[in-house]
């Protein structure tokens, strides 16, 4: 249930960035550590986005894999819950990434100013929200 206050913030750093234009999608990276499930992530985004610049956006999330270090210098991506090192089975190891949560770009209408009769363009802005 904690996918409702993260799409809370994911919207909170939208709206934030897009300056009062109409969002059109939202382009988020969460980590595959975050025990985040990207589905519920968009099902929540959706339901608070009403009656707000994001109201009808796509938020598209995105999975970073887990990457892991150990102590013996070794990195691999993780597929599976096993944090031992593959190459020395050594249980000192380090998570490089996978535990991130970040607004990457937020997708907003604007109205071409030579174009008076409401055409629209998009445009991509980078944003990052806090965990």
């Amino acid at each position: 249930m904690h996918e409702l206050s993260l799409s809370r913030s994911i919207l909170d750093a939208a709206v934030a960035h897009a300056d009062g234009r109409s969002v059109v999608a939202v382009d988020v990276t969460v980590g595959a550590l975050r025990q985040v499930v990207p589905n519920s992530l968009s099902f929540y985004f959706e339901i608070v986005s009403h009656g707000t610049i994001c109201e009808g956006a796509q938020l598209r999330a995105h999975v970073a894999p887990a990457r892991m270090r150990c102590a013996c210098g070794h990195e691999w991506e993780l597929h599976e819950p096993a944090f031992r090192c593959p190459r020395c089975a050594g249980g000192e190891v380090t998570v490089l990434s996978g535990e991130e949560l970040t607004v990457d770009s937020i997708e907003v209408e604007e109205t071409d100013g030579e174009n008076p009769g409401g055409q629209y363009e998009t445009k991509e802005e980078p944003c990052t929200a806090a965990r």
